[in-house]
Parts: structure tokens; C-alpha cells; sequence
């Protein structure tokens, strides 16, 4: 006991006295001071990390960027666990550090296995760095591979470096994988369970990113929500609607839902119907209109514009004037819509084209049967409705008079049977 009292004794001494960490405190004694070397010591780290990513991106041409970004890592790390150490020894923490390690009794595989974990986050974070270079490059190669697609290869890549470095960690330490994985195992179950519609909506985000139907500023259409396309999350999608409201729709109900994306194909088709009377000539009507929507300035003249003969209606042949814009936009789509309107309407009055207006034609027929009054007789075949009409025109008698009298005896015949 006495042996291990004096070990630690004299360790402690050498810390104090001959421990280089003890340096700086031998230096740096007022308080004032070690305040402002700490200050100094922590906006340098904080520094160097808000930098590392433009570190990162400034490659010198005659270095290789694989060697460049492992060598900012490897510099980062230096400056951050330098920094400690140095803050450990303006504060005097060295001494207590030995402390700690002798009261414990740390052995050398303690040692090894900090030293071997360490060394494999470190390792780790250069890796994913790597990774980051290598998913610009390739995005820069491919063209058909958005920065949103890139972004989430490199987050999913950054995720599974670091799952299988925490693994290794793990065995490092033997600590029991099997136990570990049964209970992420019930305890994904349990999460499963109870947050089901977020997993399936964060299931839904990832489909989305992949697949791409839709990119921001898009116009698209999903159920009853129309609008333009402000934001898309691994959760859910925001849509700005042309009234001026933002719509948060769930990346789940997206993928259920049947999606119309107008801004695709960098195109849009509008159809306008007119009417034309029966009585002109719809050949002629059509080619007036096609005419008129041609020389509008937000038609395109390739796809051209068509007049197609749709069907019958009611009280006109019905016409589908139809053309092409491009950058289709809402405010575009009203403004053309519009402008064809007013450009029909102007050349059918200049030709004498009548768009004819919904009527219904009334006709009376001759009435044959009907009901008789009682007393009275219908109109005959021959009278027609003329008689029909004289006779229900013919005044009441007030019960007086024959008809009074017939209608008398009728009632008192009634009461007797």
C-alpha cells in the first residue's frame, strides 16, 4: 500500500514538475492569462472547424485531391486535440489526469483499445470526406443527377460509414453485438408500431429523392392540391397554391395519390372549345381560328395550333382550338387562355361567324284525352283544344239550375245508399 502511495506521489510530482502538459501552467501563472489563452486556444479550434469545408474545396492544382482532403482531416484533428491538451496544461488538469489513470489502474490493452478507437473515428470521418469528394465528382460527371440526388447519396454513405465504424468500435471493446442487435431489433419493432405513418412518409421522402418526379419551382398537381412546388423534405413536400397558401402534403400521400406535373417537359398544351352555328361553314370557322391563335405571341409555332371538330352540342358544333406554350407557368397558361379567347372572338365577328348562345324551342300539341269534369264533357277529336279550352272558360253555376239540380240528386243519392 505504501509502495503504491509513493508511485502515485511520484508520479503526480513528475506531472507537475516534468510532465510536458505541466509546461504551459509554468509559463502562463496568472489568471488573467490562462482566460485569455483559453479564448485565444477556442476561437483558433472553432475556427479551423467552421472552415474544414472550405479547406476542403480550395485543392491546389498540383496536389492530388484525395491526398489534400486527408491531409486537412489529419490537420483538423491535430489543431482540435492540440488545442485540449494545451488547455489541459494552462489549467494544471495534467497532474489530475495521472491521477485518475493510477487510480483506476488503466492497463495497456485500456490503452490499445482508446488508442484503436480513436484512431478508427478518425478514420472514419476521413472516409466520409472521401466519400464526399468522390459523389461531387461523379455528380459533375453524370448530368442527370441533381444536387438534391448527390446530397442524399452522401448522407446515406456518411450513415453507413459510420454504423459499421461504431460496430467495429463495438467489438473493440467486446461488447455483446448479439444482445445489442436483438434489442435494436424489438426496439425498431416497437418504433415501427408506433410511429408507422412517419416511417412510411420517410420511406415515401427517399422513393421521392430517387425518383425525381418533381424539382422545385415545378407546377404540379396532387389530389386536390395545386401549385407550385416550394420544398421537398424526407418527410413531406410544400406547395405554394396560386390563392397564396403554403400546403404541407406528406411525402406517403404523394406516392398514393396520382401526380401531374405540368412544368416537365418544359411545355404545356392549352384547349379552348368555341361554338359555331349548324348553319356556317365549320371548315371555314376552324381555319379563321387557327389563323387568329397563330399570331399570338405566347403560342408556339412548333407544335402548331390545331382546330379539331369535337362533337355535336346542343345548339352549336363544338370547336378545340388548340396550341402551345412553353415555361408553362399558371399566370402563363391564363394569359395565353385569354388572349385566345379574345383572339377567336374578334375573328369570328370580323368574318360573320355566329357563335350561337343556348335556346329551347316550345311547341303545344292537340290534346286528344284528358279529364272530364263531372256534368261536363271533353273535347271531341274534331273540336281539338279550342273546344277543350271554351268550355273550361264556361262560368260556375253556383248549384243553381239544371246543373245545381243534377248535382243535388247525385249527393242525396250518395247519402241514401
Amino acid at each position: 500500500m505504501q509502495t503504491h502511495t509513493s508511485t502515485t506521489a511520484a508520479t503526480v510530482a513528475f506531472a507537475e514538475s516534468g510532465l510536458p502538459l505541466a509546461v504551459p501552467r509554468m509559463f502562463i501563472p496568472s489568471l488573467t492569462a490562462r482566460v485569455a489563452v483559453t479564448v485565444a486556444v477556442v476561437a483558433v479550434v472553432t475556427f479551423v472547424l467552421g472552415r474544414t469545408n472550405t479547406f476542403h474545396d480550395r485543392v491546389p492544382s498540383r496536389v492530388p485531391p484525395t491526398v489534400w482532403h486527408v491531409g486537412v482531416t489529419l490537420a483538423t484533428m491535430a489543431v482540435t486535440v492540440g488545442g485540449a491538451l494545451l488547455l489541459v496544461g494552462v489549467w494544471g488538469f495534467s497532474a489530475q489526469l495521472v491521477e485518475v489513470y493510477e487510480q483506476y489502474q488503466f492497463g495497456r490493452r485500456v490503452v490499445v483499445q482508446l488508442a484503436l478507437s480513436g484512431l478508427l473515428l478518425v478514420s472514419a470521418y476521413t472516409v466520409t470526406g472521401l466519400v464526399h469528394q468522390l459523389t461531387d465528382e461523379v455528380a459533375q460527371s453524370q448530368p442527370n443527377i441533381s444536387d438534391h440526388q448527390r446530397e442524399v447519396i452522401y448522407r446515406l454513405a456518411q450513415l453507413t460509414v459510420y454504423f459499421v465504424t461504431t460496430v467495429v468500435v463495438l467489438g473493440v471493446w467486446n461488447a455483446d453485438l448479439g444482445g445489442l442487435l436483438v434489442g435494436a431489433g424489438f426496439l425498431g419493432i416497437v418504433v415501427g408500431m408506433a410511429a408507422r405513418q412517419t416511417l412510411g412518409a420517410l420511406i415515401a421522402g427517399f422513393v421521392l429523392m430517387f425518383s425525381r418526379p418533381f424539382e422545385i419551382g415545378d407546377w404540379i398537381e396532387v389530389g386536390e392540391h395545386e401549385g407550385i412546388v416550394t420544398d421537398i423534405t424526407i418527410v413531406n413536400t410544400r406547395i405554394q397554391s396560386f390563392d397564396g397558401e403554403y400546403v404541407m402534403v406528406p411525402n406517403d400521400v404523394i406516392s398514393a395519390e396520382t401526380l401531374v406535373n405540368r412544368s416537365r417537359k418544359g411545355r404545356l398544351r392549352i384547349e379552348v372549345e368555341v361554338g359555331v352555328d349548324y348553319d356556317a361553314d365549320v371548315n371555314r370557322a376552324a381555319e379563321v381560328a387557327q389563323e387568329a391563335v397563330a399570331e399570338l405571341d405566347d403560342v408556339l409555332s412548333l407544335p402548331s395550333p390545331q382546330v379539331v371538330l369535337k362533337e355535336f352540342g346542343d345548339s352549336a358544333v363544338l370547336l378545340g382550338v388548340r396550341a402551345w406554350i412553353d415555361r408553362p407557368s399558371a399566370r402563363r397558361k391564363w394569359r395565353t387562355q385569354t388572349a385566345i379567347v379574345g383572339a377567336v372572338k374578334e375573328a369570328f365577328d370580323r368574318e360573320g361567324i355566329k357563335i350561337p348562345y343556348p335556346q329551347q324551342e316550345l311547341m303545344a300539341r292537340e290534346e286528344k284525352e284528358g279529364f272530364v269534369l263531372a256534368g261536363g264533357e271533353g273535347p271531341t277529336p274534331d273540336e281539338g283544344p279550342d273546344a277543350r279550352r271554351d268550355q273550361s272558360q264556361t262560368p260556375a253555376t253556383d248549384g243553381r239550375g239544371d246543373d245545381g239540380e243534377s248535382s243535388s240528386r247525385t249527393r242525396q243519392g250518395d247519402e241514401g245508399s
